[in-house]
C-alpha cells in the first residue's frame, strides 16, 4: 500500500464518524484558535517591553480595629509605596454612630495610614470600593493599584467553611469585575 492510500483511507475513516465525534474535532480547531489569538495577545514567542517601576498603591478595606487590621497595614505596607485604608459607611445612625468611633479610635492609634471613608446608600462593599479603585486609576493613570483584602481563617476548617464570612469573596469578585486592580487576599491563620 502506497502512503497516498493510507491517507486517503484515514480521510474516508473521519469522514464515517458519527457526526458527535466530527463536530468534536471541529471544536478542537475552534479551541486551538482561540489559544492562538490568547498567544498573539499575550505576545508569546516576542521579546516583552523591559520592565518599569510603577508607583504602586495599596488599598485596604476595614470595618474595624483589630490585629487582621494591623497585619493588614504592614503587609501592605510592604507592597506598595502608599497604603490608603477605606472603609464604606452606611446613612443609618446605628452605622454612622460606628464609622464615627472607628474614625476615633484611627486617629487614637495613628498607623500612619490615612482612613478613607466611601458612602453607600446600599449594603453593599464591592461596589463602593470598585467605584473608589476607578476613580483613583482615572486622577492617578501612572500608579498600579492593588487591592489588599484582610480575611481570618479559622484553624478548624470544617467550622470555618460553615461560619465564614464570605466577604472577602464579594470584593474580590466586584473589584476584578470593574477594574485592573491587583487583588492580593490577606489570611491570618486563627489559632
Amino acid at each position: 500500500m502506497s502512503g497516498d492510500h493510507l491517507n486517503a483511507g484515514w480521510v474516508t475513516d473521519l469522514l464515517d464518524l458519527p457526526p458527535p465525534v466530527r463536530q468534536c474535532s471541529g471544536q478542537f480547531g475552534v479551541v486551538h484558535r482561540a489559544y492562538a489569538r490568547l498567544g498573539d495577545r499575550l505576545g508569546l514567542g516576542r521579546m516583552p517591553e523591559a520592565r518599569h517601576r510603577e508607583r504602586s498603591l495599596v488599598i485596604v478595606p476595614v470595618s474595624s480595629l483589630s490585629r487582621l487590621t494591623s497585619e493588614a497595614l504592614t503587609a501592605a505596607a510592604s507592597l506598595g509605596d502608599e497604603v490608603r485604608a477605606v472603609t464604606v459607611c452606611y446613612p443609618d445612625p446605628e452605622d454612622r454612630a460606628q464609622l464615627h468611633a472607628l474614625e476615633r479610635a484611627w486617629a487614637h492609634w495613628d498607623p500612619g495610614v490615612p482612613l478613607v471613608r466611601l458612602t453607600c446608600d446600599h449594603r453593599t462593599l464591592g461596589r463602593p470600593l470598585a467605584a473608589y479603585v476607578r476613580e483613583v486609576a482615572a486622577t492617578e493613570p501612572a500608579t498600579r493599584g492593588t487591592v489588599l483584602i484582610p480575611e481570618t481563617e479559622p484553624e478548624r476548617l470544617w467550622l470555618g467553611e460553615a461560619a465564614a464570612n464570605q466577604r472577602g469573596a464579594v470584593v474580590a469578585h466586584a473589584v476584578r469585575g470593574d477594574t485592573d486592580a491587583v487583588i492580593c487576599r490577606l489570611r491570618l491563620r486563627l489559632p
